[in-house]
């Protein structure tokens, strides 16, 4: 048997289809919506892809045009899908409400009976999470069902006995489960898990953690024996300790037109320049560049090239501490 193509990263969980209504008009009076593939996973193996590096998405999906609207818009940037057939469950699908204030943006999720929320290793190719440089997964997947849960597990396991770098988002999402449902399901991930990513807001509400973002991070590595571990904190940037080592990084400014999906824009192209051989600090600067500019695109995916990025350090770096 031939040992499967060795990817840079592999990422695992649901990608759906994002249904959007034009800003200002209402998801129940409007008469178009604009179409796009989206999901944290995709989203950062895309991004990863993008950027220079090779990378793949597992899942599982049903046979139907839906779908394959899904893989062809994974190729289009690059990933490879290694999708699990299934003859049951659906794809699931959101709908986005753009909005400023006082109403704010509104997410409507419909994605019950996915096809990916029966997922087991079993039916997985999972040789190519063992093969692969990083394995990344969100805590979005394990919310979706129980099996997820022990799939995501099994597959961070895998991975890290492989010797693969494991990488782990919270991305916490309040509509999938309760904070203290993430923290049981979560927590006990985290000791697979090489590099840990959490926004600040999520290591207080849903961990229970106390401090500064450098506390919290240094409080989590030492405590889940965390390679790294990333606390993002919006406009004012992320945090990392790495090796005992803090790294602080501030947000490069943005004019906003969809600011969906930056969190993954900025996992992505973290990653892509620590795969690229950059240390900590200049990868956190990267993932900054790359999340600014996610900001002034449409849609879920940071659709740029390495040179455009390249081109907002060079106007303005951002780093607080290199």
């Amino acid at each position: 048997m031939s040992q499967p193509a060795a990817f840079d990263l592999v990422s695992f969980g649901e990608t759906m289809l994002r249904h959007s209504v034009a800003p200002g008009e209402r998801i129940e009076t409007a008469r178009e919506t604009e179409l796009r593939a989206a999901g944290a996973e995709s989203n950062v193996a895309i991004a990863v892809s993008r950027l220079g590096g090779t990378a793949a998405w597992l899942s599982k999906l049903p046979d139907s045009p839906l779908a394959r609207r899904i893989e062809g818009a994974l190729r289009t940037h690059g990933v490879t899908p290694v999708v699990a057939p299934s003859e049951t469950g659906r794809v699931g699908v959101y709908y986005l409400e753009p909005a400023g204030e006082p109403r704010g943006t509104n997410v409507v999720y419909d994605r019950s009976d996915a096809a990916v929320r029966s997922a087991t290793p079993e039916e997985l190719e999972t040789e190519h999470v063992e093969a692969a440089r990083v394995f990344y997964v969100s805590g979005i997947t394990p919310a979706l069902s129980e099996t997820l849960a022990d799939t995501t597990r099994t597959l961070l396991d895998r991975a890290k006995a492989a010797g693969t770098h494991t990488v782990f988002d919270l991305n916490y999402r309040a509509k999938l489960w309760s904070a203290a449902t993430a923290r049981e399901t979560c927590e006990p991930l985290f000791d697979a898990v090489d590099t840990l990513v959490v926004a600040e807001r999520d290591a207080r509400h849903v961990l229970d953690r106390e401090g500064d973002a450098a506390a919290i991070a240094a409080d989590l590595a030492t405590t889940h024996d965390c390679e790294t571990v990333v606390v993002t904190r919006g406009a004012e940037g992320a945090v990392a300790v790495h090796d005992g080592d803090v790294f602080e990084q501030g947000a490069f400014p943005a004019d906003t037109v969809d600011a969906i999906g930056t969190g993954d824009a900025f996992v992505g192209g973290y990653l892509a320049r620590w795969l690229d051989g950059a240390s900590v600090s200049e990868s956190l600067e990267y993932g900054a560049a790359t999340a600014s500019l996610k900001r002034t695109i449409g849609g879920d995916v940071v659709t740029v090239t390495p040179s455009e990025v390249e081109a907002v350090l060079d106007r303005e770096t951002g780093a607080i501490d290199r």
